[in-house]
């Protein structure tokens, strides 16, 4: 079910990831993926076009609103046992966008807390939302990526920070954070008065064998959830995302908003998210399977060419956090694009932090191949 686009469709389907990169270099470094779109969304989507449904889009209160939030709770019911009261979410253009809506309305004024390595735009997103950024830095030679709650608290009590951006499951690690994690987290976020404003938009993508993916809102209530289809489905450029909070008070709030700071969704965006929530589920179980046989596949390649390369065990996202550093390279990514490879530089990630990156992994073998030799000339040296 899986279909795999060429160099020359991609170039087209995908301007910022493929058409943005020079021609003769493989570009494994924004979070799309190099597949052919789930068919029910293609034809959704076009039957939308072809009746003309390409006009402004009200968040809420509009049949394609409510039908994309039904779908979602239904979602939830079927991949994660969560019963999700139905009405609970605003329509957004996209993760960040919410991010950027829930900090202009429900966040407390003071610092905000995102523990690195974290995706760079939470960085922007408090920048212009006039908070100021304490980042908590994880160490980079722990064992595994598991929440530091010691370094949280101990940010929180010396910022007095009240919100915290979670990223659950972890981009860039790929880790799934475990249910006892999630509760202690709520626990110490409550003992502190923090509010917790989680990005889920990797939920989809625990891939087989990983440990269950436990919603936070499921064991936060007090929480917000942002989270968007568009990650999993590839449909970013149809722009709609949601922000679910279970606070009639945060409810009102969010959509209360003027449509100047709340604007960007999509009708075709919402009518995408509709279908890929309710009728993508055996094409979602196939894109794990093949996201699993490519982290295999990176893990096999670089222990052959890059032996000393240490990578976290990629649980969910199609995305792998590899440390570099025995190599002795500062800029990995620098040093791969070179021979022809495009991935994402780690210090983007983790400021300061040197040796890494992170590769995407949905592509097809041959093309994970040329990333992986494009790294191995970089650093080999």
């Amino acid at each position: 079910m899986i279909v795999d686009l060429t160099d020359a469709q991609l170039r087209r389907a995908l301007p910022t990831k493929w058409g943005s990169t020079e021609e003769g270099t493989v570009p494994a470094w924004v979070a799309e993926t190099d597949y052919q779109v789930a068919l029910p969304i293609l034809d959704a989507v076009g039957a939308a076009v072809a009746d003309g449904m390409l006009g402004y889009a009200p968040w809420h209160d509009t049949l394609q609103a409510a039908e994309l939030d039904a779908a979602f709770v239904a979602f939830a019911q079927r991949h994660w046992g969560w019963t999700l009261p139905v009405g609970r979410s605003t329509v957004v253009g996209d993760v960040v966008a919410g991010l950027r809506l829930v900090l202009e309305t429900l966040a407390e004024p003071g610092p905000v807390l995102v523990p690195t390595p974290h995706y760079p735009p939470f960085r922007e997103v408090v920048e212009v939302t006039g908070h100021e950024l304490v980042m908590v830095e994880a160490d980079p030679d722990a064992d595994d990526a598991a929440l530091d709650l010691a370094a949280l608290e101990r940010a929180i009590v010396e910022s007095g920070a009240r919100t915290l951006i979670l990223c659950h499951p972890h981009n860039p690690t790929g880790r799934v954070h475990r249910r006892h994690e999630l509760e202690a987290l709520r626990d110490l976020t409550r003992a502190h008065g923090v509010r917790v404003v989680v990005d889920e938009i990797h939920a989809p993508l625990v891939l087989p064998g990983s440990p269950a993916f436990v919603p936070y809102l499921s064991v936060d209530d007090s929480a917000v959830l942002v989270t968007s289809h568009s990650k999993t489905f590839s449909t970013a450029g149809l722009h709609a995302a949601q922000v679910i909070t279970l606070d009639d008070g945060d409810l009102a709030a969010v959509r209360g908003v003027p449509h100047a700071q709340n604007g960007g969704a999509s009708v075709l965006g919402m009518i995408a998210g509709t279908v890929a929530w309710n009728d993508c589920d055996d094409w979602l179980e196939a894109l794990r399977e093949r996201i699993a046989e490519q982290r295999d596949l990176l893990e096999k390649m670089l222990d052959e060419r890059l032996p000393q390369a240490r990578v976290r065990p990629v649980e969910a996202t199609y995305l792998a956090w590899v440390d570099l550093r025995a190599y002795g390279v500062e800029r990995p990514a620098e040093a791969a694009r070179a021979h022809h490879v495009r991935v994402a530089e780690g210090s983007d990630y983790h400021p300061g932090l040197a040796g890494h990156v992170r590769v995407n992994l949905a592509t097809d073998a041959r093309r994970l191949g040329l990333v992986v030799e494009g790294l191995a000339a970089g650093v080999l040296r």
